[in-house]
């Protein structure tokens, strides 16, 4: 079952996810259930794409390729961690403080297709589904 989001009529991004998952898996778990609610944000889906380009990679690396706050990025990728979506590999001190190292672990199928979908457009959000031509 593949969904693009370029082909979807989909107006709600949260029907979508829970679309996917749904065919895809039983959803009565619930480690799977943490798992698909944190790959709801779109940051999260990023983190875990660019995770999948490297063996390992740091919440201070993330923020500075995304332009982001480093707090902003550590939170996201904390999530991640706690609902097993990605795995601290290592810690390194770095000048007074502790840099730690993770790496992707998502497994299942859905997820996977879930962190491929592409972040929500924001110019589109108001549209609805052409109606057939009468």
């Amino acid at each position: 079952m593949a969904v693009s989001c370029a082909d979807r009529s989909f107006t709600d991004k949260t029907f979508l996810l829970l679309y996917i998952a749904g065919g895809m898996a039983k959803l009565n778990r619930s480690d799977e259930n943490g798992l698909l609610a944190a790959l709801g944000h779109p940051l999260r889906r990023r983190i875990l794409r660019r995770m999948r380009d490297v063996k390992m990679i740091s919440p201070r690396r993330l923020a500075k390729e995304f332009e982001l706050p480093l707090s902003n990025t550590a939170y996201h990728v904390r999530v991640l961690a706690e609902c097993g979506a990605v795995t601290l590999v290592c810690t390194k001190p770095v000048r007074g403080s502790i840099q730690h190292y993770y790496r992707s672990s998502v497994k299942p199928p859905w997820a996977q297709q879930i962190i491929d979908l592409e972040p929500w457009d924001e110019s589109r959000s108001g549209e609805t589904p052409d109606e057939p031509a009468t």
